[in-house]
């Protein structure tokens, strides 16, 4: 509030702002906004990748087709999988969805079975996301991975044979 003193002198007042009131106030606001900020994280996922200027030929790594299963991201946000080569499956090319159910049973089906047939090494799990696919099935695959404890995952580019597979299974659509 505002409050009037007399300054003696020639009897005239002198005007004076109280500014209790809007330090409080600012206080307030900065405190509600340095708490707002803080909740407001920008959720990251942590994945390694290559280095894409690097090719180098002795980089690459062969895998025991006993050992990986390749999951292809198709479009309607399905899933067409299959374990071993691809000329030569293991298992043959079965479609899915996300749902937990399918997925997620098959991951874990996948853990439990492939250290038996690879006398005692982990799962490998190869992601292909196509073009038909969206950002989010590759966030819910690598939930999925999180979920069901696999550790061992590495996404990769598709290949014109697994595209034509899309296709067939009328997973390659707009």
């Amino acid at each position: 509030m505002a409050e009037l003193k007399d300054d003696g002198k020639d009897g005239r007042k002198a005007g004076r702002v109280d500014l209790t009131a809007m330090v409080d106030l600012a206080f307030l606001l900065i405190t509600f906004f340095m708490l707002t900020t803080s909740l407001n994280k920008p959720q990251a996922m942590d994945i390694a990748m290559p280095d894409k200027n690097k090719m180098d030929a002795t980089d690459r790594i062969e895998i025991a087709d006993t050992r990986s299963i390749t999951v292809l991201l198709g479009s309607d946000n399905k899933i067409l999988w299959y374990y071993g080569q691809l000329a030569n499956p293991i298992y043959e090319p079965e479609e899915l969805d996300y749902s937990k159910d399918q997925l997620r049973e098959m991951l874990a089906k996948m853990k439990q079975e492939v250290p038996q047939r690879a006398k005692g090494e982990d799962l490998i799990v190869v992601i292909r996301p196509s073009e038909k696919s969206i950002h989010r099935n590759l966030v819910d695959i690598l939930d999925e991975m999180k979920i069901v404890d696999i550790k061992r995952y590495m996404i990769a580019q598709i290949s014109q044979d697994e595209i034509e597979l899309l296709k067939e299974h009328g997973l390659f659509n707009d």
